[in-house]
């Protein structure tokens, strides 16, 4: 053989091993999801889900979640079979109950190659149920696509075990029918907790300094307090319970919270005898023997009987801000903490408080072992001191972790590059632990709606919550960071809410909706389209009663003709906003209207008319200002059967 064509002969292998080394390395990279998997192996090439394949159990235990994942991917128009078996076909789904103690009860495996294998325990498969819903079903979603998975190995588990959220419904009423939504969509990014916060009060300075003035709610129905709940919005103990029930199905606890002994200005409203003359209507007055009774039986309403209202393992008993000016005071306020821990162990539940216990430090003694305690504030509850009393803790420090909307303090939303970057539940304040402490049980954020009658809508609740729910997701699941931050919130953005649940109202930029003609009594799927959009239509202006309504959905109205002005106006969470346009009978115009989620803006004819921005309300009589927040979430599910005037061109946009 020549030099030649040995040289020949060496590039030829030279080429081929090359070729070979990068056919090997073409291995699949991690797969995006939320929170990210802890361990993934990568292999060559990928599965497609088809009409064929079935969803398989092989331990009747984990049929919910096999039926779970037919309905998740029945939305996006993929029909698949469940039944019992052992052993899977070509593209089935297997699961197979296995509890694997290095991965806990919510880890899982799932290997993906000629078919998909999912081992883990119940709740461990149902959250492998949702990793392989974010990575299959894509953003927007869109009917009978579902993305090939690709062949690999995941080995994933929680570092806390308590991963969640607090809202606020006592200042502001959340309907249940959002907090289902909600709880589906925690779930799906595999928060396991939200606590749900029942009463609570606004600030006098808001209402004229005058406490019988002051907003304060009580959300749930009482049988022993007639007239305690609340007439704008309030939850029956049957459909509380069951809400309880139908999240633990889905693996979110639900913590009920009744805040006492601050907070507590429904409970004087009702019974003034109740109320500190002293320290304010809002703190129940320790000194009376009423108290202690009067909160006892209200908790115990909840707690007792065969099938209780709280039907959790956890319930929250408040204990939060109360006045430590007197020493005395502060041993009562620490009597009723102890107290009121051993009333809901007497029902067989853990009990649950704010972290106070820095601020009114004292002698009396309070219960600490299996008491799960919210370090929200060092300067209330020292978490080096409360670790070394040896109380379990849930990291949710006020100044990273609180929204308050359109306050001006705290966050309105959450910083995100902050949380992702250097945030988790390690973190308490200034305090920073070794990540996984046993003492620390978790992390959460928290939804304080404080400046009640600022206009703040649920739909405006919402589009603060997902992107934080997202981010506290993460970190939460796994204190890691495997991603830049800028890549995390780009991707980030093309994983949406729960399958079947858009309560953000997002679609694809462009049109979303055009019609030619709006008919009276015509209905939509669109039900809604969220921020930023742009609505337009031309319309020839007949004389409208007032309170029709060109579009409405079950939470807002957008009328031609609103109830009290006549002008073009709308409404959604009991607030009325008016433009200073009215329609004129036999007048032909074009209409726009754009939003976001901080202001709606009206153009008629190419001209702006009017920008519902943030308005600044000065309050009597201390000049305080409120910022009233006029926003809208534009509905558009149906029309009004009483439309007179000829609406033509609709367009809807994603802007």
């Amino acid at each position: 053989m020549s030099s030649l064509q040995q040289i020949n002969r060496l590039c030829l292998f030279l080429l081929l091993a090359t070729m070979n080394l990068t056919a090997k390395a073409v291995v699949n990279p991690r797969p995006f999801t939320i929170p990210a998997i802890h361990e993934w192996k990568g292999g060559e090439g990928a599965l497609s889900i088809t009409p064929k394949s079935r969803i398989l159990y092989s331990d009747v235990r984990l049929r919910p979640v096999a039926e779970a994942l037919a309905r998740d991917l029945k939305t996006a128009g993929l029909s698949l079979t469940v039944a019992q078996a052992k052993k899977a076909n070509v593209a089935d789904i297997l699961f197979i109950y296995k509890n694997q103690k290095q991965l806990g009860a919510e880890g899982y495996t799932i290997d993906i190659a000629k078919s998909i294998r999912i081992e883990a325990t119940e709740r461990g498969s149902f959250h492998a149920v949702q990793t392989l819903l974010q990575m299959a079903l894509p953003f927007p979603s869109v009917a009978g696509r579902v993305e090939a998975l690709p062949f690999g190995r995941i080995s994933d588990r929680p570092d806390y075990p308590l991963r969640g959220l607090m809202i606020d419904c006592g200042r502001k009423y959340i309907p249940l029918d959002y907090l289902r939504r909600l709880v589906r969509t925690m779930a799906y990014y595999k928060m396991n907790t939200l606590n749900v916060h029942l009463n609570d009060n606004g600030f006098p300075d808001f209402f004229h300094n005058n406490w019988d003035e002051t907003y304060a709610a009580f959300r749930l129905e009482s049988e022993r307090f007639p007239g305690l709940t609340a007439e704008d919005g309030s939850y029956s103990k049957k459909e509380f319970r069951q809400f309880v029930l139908e999240a633990a199905a889905i693996g979110v606890e639900i913590i009920p919270e009744i805040d006492v002994p601050a907070h507590s200005l429904a409970f004087s409203h009702y019974r003034p005898s109740l109320g500190s003359k002293e320290f304010g209507m809002d703190h129940l007055e320790l000194t009376n023997p009423e108290v202690i009774p009067f909160v006892d039986s209200l908790f115990s309403e909840y707690m007792e009987g065969p099938e209780p209202v709280f039907a959790g393992p956890r319930v929250h008993i408040g204990t939060d801000e109360y006045s430590n000016k007197r020493q005395d005071i502060v041993e009562r306020f620490r009597s009723l903490t102890d107290h009121l821990i051993h009333t809901v162990e007497a029902h067989g539940k853990q009990a649950a408080l704010w972290g106070a216990l820095t601020h009114a430090r004292g002698t009396t003694p309070v219960k600490v072992d299996n008491v799960l305690m919210y370090a929200w504030y060092n300067g209330y509850a020292e978490p080096d001191s409360m670790m070394r009393l040896g109380y379990q803790l849930v990291s949710i420090p006020d100044g990273m972790t609180y929204i308050v909307p359109a306050a001006g303090y705290y966050y309105d939303y959450l910083n995100i590059p902050y949380l992702y970057k250097q945030w988790t539940p390690a973190q308490i304040g200034n305090k920073r632990f070794p990540e996984r402490d046993p003492h620390i049980q978790g992390g959460m954020f928290a939804v304080w709606n404080d400046i009640v009658g600022n206009g703040i809508a649920v739909a405006d609740i919402h589009h603060r919550v997902f992107p934080a729910l997202q981010v506290m997701a993460e970190k939460c699941w796994s204190s890691d960071t495997l991603r830049t931050c800028n890549e995390w919130v780009r991707l980030a953005a093309n994983i949406g809410e729960a399958p079947g649940i858009n309560d953000l109202g997002r679609y694809s930029q462009g049109t979303v909706l055009s019609e030619s003609v709006v008919a009276p009594a015509s209905t939509r799927s669109v039900p809604f389209i969220g921020w930023p959009y742009r609505v337009s239509f031309d319309i020839e202006s007949e004389k409208e009663t007032r309170g029709t309504a060109l579009f409405r959905d079950n939470e807002a109205e957008f009328y031609l003709a609103d109830p009290v002005t006549g002008r073009l106006g709308y409404v959604r969470d009991g607030y009325l906003f008016t433009f200073r346009h009215a329609l004129r009978s036999g007048v032909k115009e074009h209409i726009d209207i754009e939003g976001d989620n901080r202001e709606t803006r009206l153009y008629v004819n190419g001209k702006l008319v009017e920008t519902m921005f943030p308005d600044e309300r000065p309050l009597f009589p201390n000049n305080k200002k409120m910022r009233v927040i006029r926003t809208l979430r534009f509905p558009l599910q149906r029309t009004d059967a009483a439309l007179r005037s000829r609406v033509l061109n609709l367009k809807v946009e994603q802007k």
